[in-house]
């Protein structure tokens, strides 16, 4: 359980409709997808309506602080099923970095690399009351590109798993590349709040509009008028 499980979902039934690509940068071929992910009847490439409303805002208001620059979309809607196969991939692919095998593992190194997962990744709860974020059609991630058409350095990949993903990891260091990773995170954060999302406190390319983890954020800001999501788990 996470803190943001406690909030109540009341859906509100709006569709999962497909987004304007060319409206934006795209992460192609899609990087889950290109592992082997299976998404169904939709692609990755879908969510909410009005999130997707919000994620035109965010877009053009980037486009007057930033002109050229543009939101790249890495991942919006993702099935469980997906949320399962990456965080099996995830830790398979932990183990293989650590030099070791799944069947070698002792319980307290099985335990510590399911503990550095689920650092990035929800649990793919079927349970309609858990749903992961991506699976509600309400969570995308993102980075930027900038006026000549280059990802701009975050100073960390999407899905890395370690603390440089803290999106205030670089916010103290004094060495100029740091400070620029920093601002490129601000800049992106600025981006989205502006057009009412909140960010992933673990994650700087995670952003939300109407889920749990969104409304929980909204009423830590906001304990005297508190909301609840509206958009649970669709497949």
């Amino acid at each position: 359980m996470r803190p943001y499980h406690q909030i109540q979902i009341i859906e509100c039934g709006e569709p999962l409709v497909e987004i304007p690509l060319e409206q934006f940068a795209v992460e192609s071929p899609h990087p889950y997808e290109k592992l082997g992910a299976t998404y169904g009847e939709h692609s990755p490439y879908y969510l909410r309506q009005s999130v997707i409303e919000r994620l035109l805002e965010g877009q053009n208001y980037l486009q007057l602080l930033r002109p050229g620059w543009q939101i790249q979309i890495f991942d919006a809607y993702r099935p469980v099923a997906v949320q399962q196969f990456m965080v099996d991939y995830s830790f398979a692919t932990a183990v293989r970095d650590k030099g070791l095998t799944a069947a070698d593992l002792s319980p307290n190194q099985r335990q510590e690399i399911w503990q550095a997962v689920y650092e990035i990744w929800a649990v793919p709860s079927l349970d309609a009351k858990t749903p992961p974020p991506h699976s509600t059609g309400a969570a995308v991630d993102i980075t930027l590109v900038d006026d000549g058409g280059q990802i701009v350095d975050m100073g960390s990949p999407i899905d890395e798993m370690s603390v440089r993903s803290h999106p205030d990891y670089y916010s103290n260091s004094d060495q100029p590349a740091a400070q620029q990773y920093h601002a490129h995170r601000l800049l992106l954060q600025e981006v989205m709040s502006k057009a009412g999302f909140h960010r992933n406190p673990r994650e700087w390319w995670h952003f939300s509009f109407g889920d749990q983890m969104w409304a929980w954020q909204h009423n830590q800001s906001n304990p005297t008028h508190p909301v609840t999501a509206i958009y649970g788990r669709l497949v």
